[in-house]
């Protein structure tokens, strides 16, 4: 009975091991967990039994340098099996951080069985031992990256250039260089300067000859004074670096690693702007900069337009401050201005020409003056503020109506002005008069009361007689109708030609316009207006086949081109063209 009790047990205990003994793992195995980002990871996913359909994470956050590598073993000892599937792979933070490694998916015996996911620190960049065997070391030995500002201590709005520089030099190359994190300079006003096609100097770091490639350029004006942190740019890059082999032909052979490098962060100190001697109208103009004012016309009718420029022009923060307003007198009509920019920026800042057009009409006769504009701006060599005036203008109104008061070219202050009036102003008062007796009638029974008192009902009933036909006259609402969509599309064509210098809103301008025309001249409706709708109506109108083909095709350039890239000559075409297909459906359109 004792022994029946005890092979129970063995029994049992067997029954309980040999699970355990068999159980199914797969795991994520991780040579560090905190790692600098100039550091590799090695990544092993296990597992102890045989899979199939192994399914990595996606490394979003890593740059895989190699992998997999897949590794097999098999073992017996005293009689118990062990069996080992790995694989590997050699990973590169792309970021600082807390960087996830998601879960991986194998399929055994039929099962799917996933990872648990693993976060990995990522700090900064760290440094490496100075081995001069090892091949990191030789990289950084003889690979920078350096971050070359032209000044460190700026005035607000004043231009500081930024140079992105690789040094490298013998023994080691370099190739396949790509941006792991870029600045994005928050605190600055900045602009890339785009290298058409990267190329390898020679240069000098640190005293010593190098080869040089400039990798970026970038222009920055401050918009915030104290000290402002520019943010790292982390690159990496294939590294060949000699080995001690050489090959058959006695070359020595080089091994390809992956490498890290960053400019590092550094601080700018922005100083603010003097308040000693600032004018009271400067408005945050920085450089150099002439100024003028200046008029298309100095001698015109009345009811005639000219404009006057503000321009400044120079090297400086062109683009962000604004010109000064000019003040004309009351009997000049001014018009909100037109803004243009003609502004390039090189690696000395913005250069060009800013100008306000107004547009501006006459109403009566006289000389008017355009009194004296003040522009002021900061000079940050010289450290001072200058101020410039614009000449004082005379514009001289001719053949037009005369107003009671006018200026003067001597006198720039409103006087009265003789006014010539006819000979008929004033005439002679007969005192002497002579009476002659009339017979007195009753005015309410004379035909001329009855007229009086019967003509606003005679006019109200010629108005209703004249409504009621316009109502019931399809033929007006339809005439009406177009006149109105005809001025909407002038009004669409003239919006997109004030837009021509912002594609988006240009060409939905124009196609608002085209849509506007064929529902004033086809009576379309909206939900009407398809390109098939717009042939066969058209054909139906006796349209030349030429001329609704090039009206379909305009169409299509405003839907294609308000998304993809274009020029300004391509807008000018297509205005030039909207502008002709109108005028020749005119024509053809019975």
């Amino acid at each position: 009975m004792k022994g029946n009790s005890l092979l129970l047990g063995l029994v049992f205990y067997i029954g309980m091991v040999t699970p355990l003994l068999g159980q199914i793992s797969f795991e994520t195995q991780v040579s560090k967990k905190k790692l600098g980002l100039n550091e590799r990871l090695r990544v092993d996913f296990v597992m102890n039994e045989n899979g199939d359909n192994f399914n990595p994470p996606n490394f979003q956050d890593f740059q895989v340098v190699s992998g997999p590598q897949q590794a097999v073993s098999r073992s017996w000892v005293n009689g118990v099996r062990s069996f080992s599937k790995k694989y590997t792979y050699f990973l590169m933070p792309k970021k600082k951080g807390t960087l996830n490694i998601q879960q991986a998916t194998v399929t055994i015996d039929g099962e799917v069985y996933k990872t648990s996911p693993v976060n990995i620190t990522v700090t900064a960049a760290v440094a490496r031992p100075n081995d001069p065997n090892n091949v990191d070391y030789i990289a950084d030995e003889n690979l920078h990256l350096v971050a070359e500002i032209s000044n460190y201590r700026p005035y607000l709005n004043e231009a500081i250039t930024v140079l992105y520089k690789i040094y490298f030099r013998n023994p080691i190359g370099i190739s396949n260089v790509q941006e792991l994190e870029s600045p994005e300079f928050s605190d600055f006003w900045s602009h890339n300067i785009s290298i058409p096609q990267i190329t390898v100097g020679n240069g000098t770091y640190k005293n010593e000859p190098y080869r040089e490639v400039v990798w970026r350029k970038v222009v920055l004006y401050p918009q915030k004074k104290g000290t402002l942190a520019l943010e790292p740019l982390t690159l990496t890059m294939n590294v060949d670096i000699p080995s001690n082999r050489r090959d058959i032909f006695g070359k020595r052979v080089y091994r390809q690693i992956q490498k890290t490098i960053t400019a590092g962060g550094v601080n700018i100190k922005v100083k603010s702007l003097p308040s000693e001697g600032q004018p009271q109208n400067f408005s945050g103009a920085v450089g150099q900069f002439d100024f003028d004012v200046v008029l298309s016309k100095d001698a015109l009718k009345a009811t005639e337009s000219f404009q006057a420029k503000v321009k400044v022009r120079g090297n400086g923060n062109l683009k962000l401050f604004d010109l000064p307003k000019i003040s004309v007198p009351n009997t000049l009509e001014l018009y909100e201005p037109e803004h243009n920019e003609k502004v390039k920026t090189t690696l000395k800042g913005m250069q060009g020409t800013i100008e306000d057009s107004y547009t501006i009409v006459p109403q009566y006769q006289g000389k008017y003056p355009i009194p004296e504009v003040i522009f002021s701006y900061f000079d940050p060599k010289q450290e001072v503020y200058k101020t410039i005036e614009s000449q004082k203008l005379i514009v001289d109104v001719f053949d037009g109506p005369v107003a009671g008061n006018v200026v003067s070219s001597n006198n720039t202050q409103s006087q009265q002005q003789n006014i010539v009036l006819s000979d008929s102003a004033f005439r002679f008062i007969n005192l002497d008069t002579s009476l002659t007796s009339r017979q007195k009638s009753l005015f309410w029974k004379s035909n001329k009361y009855w007229g009086i008192v019967l003509s606003p009902f005679a006019a109200l009933l010629l108005l209703f007689v004249v409504q009621r036909n316009r109502n019931n006259n399809p033929l007006n609402e339809q005439q009406s109708k177009q006149r109105a969509a005809n001025r909407l599309a002038r009004k669409y064509l003239s919006s997109a030609k004030v837009a021509m210098q912002q594609q988006s809103q240009f060409y939905e301008a124009l196609e608002r316009a085209l849509h506007n025309y064929l529902k004033a001249k086809l009576n379309l409706e909206t939900q009407e207006f398809s390109k098939f709708k717009i042939n066969s109506v058209l054909a139906e109108r006796k349209v030349s086949e030429k001329t609704c083909h090039a009206f379909v095709t305009l169409l299509e350039n405003c839907e294609q081109a308000r998304y993809a890239p274009g020029s300004l000559v391509n807008m000018n075409e297509d205005f030039k063209d909207a502008s002709s297909i109108i005028a020749i459906l005119d024509k053809e359109l019975k």
